[in-house]
């Protein structure tokens, strides 16, 4: 009987290996933070690349200064092409809006529609902290790695839930799989080239996506300059849109 009882024991504790740990275990709301804080700062200003390949190899790119303060305020100001050269994106919570110069006031837009085409979409370009928008439900692990299973806290949020794969040694996010409230999966995201952006800033200066739901298509993000910054609230508001530029 009690070898019969160790059987089981060990069975079970096999078992456990491989199931999913409830967040608790390893505190998931603490462990996201950290990976947030690896990726950048709190407050900081970037230089962004968009690169749109469409099937037949064509692309288009814009540069991006984009500017960053606390959880909830981002602007992204269009350096090129000419054409789009001076527009900016405001994001204020799940707020968004599309400034245009020559335009009479800046356009409400969504986060699931995109200002730039492609793959990415506005969530994706004006994107805030991943502690921010998601909660940890189960972590599964393994030598080398974090597996995470992310759900949105509330219906706002472009994605309802995320796989997101991280290593270990670095806390650095490698692959995201974004799903609809459905269970379909909208896109993927994978992260490459480590570089060290200074001031112990460490992390991936290239994104790359691709979406089952535009085959033949792929968008790149190409990271530079990352630093931290502080900037006034006032940088953050409709009406500076139009001088987003005199911060350079």
């Amino acid at each position: 009987m009690r070898n019969l009882y160790n059987f089981f024991a060990l069975t079970f504790a096999f078992i456990g290996l491989f199931s999913p740990i409830p967040a608790s275990a390893l505190d998931g709301e603490t462990l996201l933070e950290q990976i947030d804080r690896k990726m950048q700062p709190v407050s900081y200003e970037m230089y962004r690349k968009l690169i749109n390949i469409e099937p037949d190899g064509s692309k288009k790119e814009y540069l991006l200064y984009t500017v960053k303060k606390d959880q909830d305020k981002m602007v992204a100001l269009f350096l090129s092409p000419a054409s789009e050269k001076g527009r900016a994106t405001l994001r204020l919570g799940e707020n968004m809006w599309l400034y245009i110069p020559n335009v009479g006031k800046p356009i409400r837009i969504t986060s699931l529609q995109s200002v730039v085409g492609g793959v990415f979409n506005n969530s994706d370009i004006l994107n805030l902290d991943y502690s921010v928008e998601y909660t940890v439900k189960t972590i599964e692990e393994n030598d080398q790695r974090y597996f995470l299973d992310l759900k949105a806290k509330n219906a706002t949020v472009a994605y309802d839930q995320l796989k997101m794969e991280v290593d270990k040694k670095t806390l650095l996010p490698m692959v995201i799989e974004c799903f609809a409230s459905s269970g379909m999966l909208i896109k993927t995201l994978h992260y490459d080239k480590i570089q060290d952006f200074g001031n112990g800033m460490i992390r991936p200066s290239v994104l790359e996506t691709d979406s089952p739901l535009y085959k033949g298509y792929k968008s790149v993000m190409i990271f530079a300059k990352l630093q931290e910054r502080e900037f006034a609230d006032e940088v953050f508001t409709l009406n500076y849109l139009s001088k987003v530029e005199e911060l350079r």
